[in-house]
């Protein structure tokens, strides 16, 4: 390889919500890039899927494993089974989101506020909680890589437990950064703005979505899902090796209005 900074030969990458949208071209990135990937998600079938047809483009070893971010029990016997099978975890990315329902705060109820948190911010800590613990324990540092949303930062309305789960897991990273300095574990954000995925493709195809495109964006486009790619690696590898506690905005100028 040419840039060697940018090399993941040998590194095992897990990447939660990896199977689909922006996941799905993080995983793609870090196999192309020589890791060994592993795709979960609470759907097996559709991590074997994409691992399968990862595998087969870039000559990779992928896995697809079942993992549920709500459930601590899930997440400790994922990330065991990536122990015993692959020797350890280098790379982390916590990928798995939902945006919930579009109410009003006064039309919420408990489950629409606790489903939202507990996937978006309290699964990406178990998750880097659980895989942090194995990086340290082997002590080789390691790379963890939060996928956020301009909603940490920007507030929508109608979306308040997205827009708080999204500003939590920023500060998340920040602690954890802070806190795992000393073990070489990196811990940095990426918060992708409008980026056409199966979840928003209908609204973003609507005369609705076309003005809000025409309004927010700068570059008066959605962006596409392999444009998340080269900064998934550069925050995967040797390339970001000063870099701990960032947030990269991917967003087409929208926050820079």
């Amino acid at each position: 390889m040419r840039l060697p900074y940018f090399d993941l030969s040998g590194r095992v990458a897990v990447v939660s919500g990896g199977a689909t949208g922006i996941g799905l071209s993080i995983s793609e990135a870090l196999s192309e890039a020589g890791a060994t990937v592993v795709i979960c998600s609470r759907r097996q079938n559709i991590c074997l899927d994409a691992a399968s047809n990862i595998e087969t483009t870039t000559g990779q070893k992928v896995l697809g494993l079942q993992c549920d971010v709500a459930d601590i029990q899930s997440i400790n016997k994922m990330v065991g089974e990536v122990e015993e099978s692959l020797g350890g975890i280098d790379v982390l990315v916590n990928c798995a989101g939902i945006s919930g329902s579009e109410k009003p705060v006064l039309k919420m109820d408990a489950n629409d506020w606790k489903s939202v948190i507990d996937i978006n911010l309290t699964g990406a800590f178990n998750l880097a909680q659980a895989a942090g613990g194995s990086m340290i324990r082997r002590g080789e540092g390691g790379r963890i890589i939060n996928v956020a949303s301009v909603g940490g930062s920007i507030a929508f309305p109608n979306m308040t437990a997205y827009c708080a789960s999204k500003g939590g897991l920023v500060q998340l990273t920040k602690a954890l950064a802070l806190e795992w300095a000393r073990y070489d574990i990196l811990v940095n954000t990426i918060s992708p703005g409008y980026i056409k995925t199966p979840m928003n493709v209908d609204f973003f195809d609507s005369d609705a979505g076309k003005t809000v495109i025409a309004s927010d964006v700068p570059m008066n486009r959605l962006g596409q899902p392999e444009e998340v790619k080269g900064v998934a690696i550069l925050l995967a590898s040797k390339s970001s090796s000063f870099m701990t506690g960032s947030e990269i905005f991917l967003d087409g100028g929208y926050t820079a209005r």
